[in-house]
């Protein structure tokens, strides 16, 4: 559907232009930089939700596109659109941009200006990844969102930020030239950087295997997979709150929208004769990094293991539907496949997100990540402590909140590939369980530990509200779950009737 007015171009230029201006402000008038940052994250997500209210469930076409010539010469273009895939992770988006922007209200004192401008441009980045529909258009956006990330983690992180900054740079940069490589190929064989033309281009398997290769090292470095998965705990305890925050909400999804946008459409054939190495790699996270996050003595670091061993979910989900289709006629397994995998991105989302705005909320207090140096914090903020257990309990996949909906999806799913994938799969919500409890046994339960902990001060209205937004957003995707899994139904049914059609027929092998 074209729409009358480019909602996607405002959705991503509105935050982009606003960080400049916010810059602009001078590191003076700090006070004016918040209201400002505040007004244009507000009315960028105010806007987002149209997409949601203008959207046609009914089919699987691209949306609100947008297309103008960019570079000619190339055939570049700046073409844009939104499916069911898309607009969840956009409003993903928005939703934070306003939420970050507040929680750094107080904590943030030094350049206030350029903290608030970094997410504001950063927001507006990863909106244009979500919606390019040119591999070009969407390789810069996949790039540039780097930069505000590294200045974030580099000017306003812990002590070792400089390590945490080279080491998520070199990660997520090296991963991302075996892309380039892949896109300029498909680019010299089909002539157009269309990524919805690259979906039908037909190629023989050998090449396919190799662009799928491409793919898995630039988005499995984001999402993060094990084995490269190390630089996310280091850029987790080195960056100031609203930088986790975005990292682990938002960042890590693009890996995993990647998968659906590139590796499943574009290497069908690929994929499902490599499933068996993704599947062997998030069965490897769920399980392992659950054993690594339990012995964790700082909280943001268990957090970051968890979100890995979450997001290993969402991979198994993907790639799952082709066990699905072998072993049954139907391919409603595989759909609940791909749909536990995106309800499982978003939930993520908001419960990470929230898990690391309450460290933040600690450490704001104490200047302390440790386990040890906490406990019976619910004597002091009793507010704080109800909210901390609903995020830790939504972690770990209690029924009723997001983080339930998801894996469950991915777990039935599993069951109707394999028996074993689902049981080592459904081991992790023992480990989640057992992580994450244990975490809030020692931090929020039990006798007041020390004189520090003694001393805190419960929650105020600006954390209040941060977190009370999260919390509904975590229930209500959790009793729920409806609206999402109808917003994508018809893109999901689409991507699985596209993936059981051979390309390399096609091509002539």
């Amino acid at each position: 559907m074209e729409s009358n007015w480019p909602i996607l171009s405002v959705l991503i230029w509105l935050p982009i232009i606003g960080g400049l201006v916010v810059v602009a402000v001078g590191e003076q008038r700090a006070a004016m930089a918040r209201l400002l940052a505040l007004a244009v994250s507000g009315l960028t997500f105010v806007l987002s939700i149209s997409l949601f209210t203008a959207f046609d469930t009914s089919t699987a076409a691209m949306q609100f596109t947008e297309v103008k010539p960019w570079i000619e010469t190339f055939d570049i273009y700046y073409n844009l659109g939104v499916d069911g895939f898309s607009v969840p992770l956009i409003l993903l988006t928005t939703f934070f941009g306003v939420l970050v922007v507040i929680a750094g209200w107080e904590s943030i004192q030094q350049k206030v200006n350029q903290y608030m401008a970094s997410f504001l441009i950063m927001e507006g980045l990863m909106v244009g990844v979500f919606s390019a529909l040119d591999a070009m258009l969407f390789y810069v956006f996949f790039e540039a969102m780097l930069i505000p990330m590294f200045l974030v983690i580099g000017m306003w992180g812990g002590p070792r930020k400089v390590y945490a900054t080279i080491k998520f740079f070199l990660y997520t940069f090296l991963g991302s030239v075996f892309m380039l490589v892949g896109l300029i190929y498909l680019y010299i064989q089909s002539g157009t950087w269309s990524i919805l033309e690259w979906h039908q281009f037909p190629l023989t398997l050998e090449v396919q295997k190799w662009l799928f290769l491409g793919f898995l090292a630039a988005f499995s470095v984001k999402i993060p997979m094990w084995p490269v998965h190390t630089w996310l705990p280091d850029a987790h305890v080195e960056a100031p709150t609203g930088g986790s925050v975005v990292l682990a909400a938002i960042m890590l999804k693009i890996g995993g929208y990647g998968f659906i946008r590139f590796s499943l459409p574009v290497t069908p054939d690929a994929s499902a004769a490599l499933d068996w190495l993704i599947i062997a790699l998030s069965l490897i996270a769920v399980v392992y990094i659950g054993f690594v996050a339990l012995v964790q003595q700082d909280m943001k670091k268990l957090i970051a293991y968890s979100s890995i061993s979450h997001m290993g979910f969402v991979t198994l989900g993907m790639f799952i539907a082709f066990a699905v289709f072998q072993n049954t006629e139907s391919g409603r397994g595989a759909a609940l496949g791909v749909e536990g995998a995106m309800v499982q991105m978003i939930s993520h989302g908001f419960v990470s997100g929230a898990l690391f705005l309450c460290v933040g909320v600690l450490y704001d207090r104490l200047h302390s990540r440790m386990i040890a140096d906490y406990g019976g914090v619910a004597n002091t903020m009793p507010w704080f402590a109800a909210l901390a257990v609903l995020f830790f309990m939504a972690n770990s996949g209690l029924p009723g909140t997001s983080g339930f909906v998801g894996e469950f999806m991915v777990i039935l799913a599993a069951f109707q590939a394999n028996f074993w994938y689902a049981f080592l799969a459904a081991v992790t919500l023992i480990l989640g369980a057992a992580y994450s409890l244990w975490l809030v046994k020692r931090v929020i339960f039990g006798e007041v530990a020390n004189n520090d902990v003694a001393n805190l001060e419960d929650i105020n209205a600006r954390e209040a509200f941060v977190l009370g937004t999260l919390a509904v957003a975590v229930l209500l995707v959790g009793l729920w779950p409806a609206p999402l899994v109808d917003l994508m139904h018809a893109s999901v049914d689409s991507l699985l009737q596209h993936i059981q059609q051979p390309k390399f027929v096609l091509a002539g092998g």
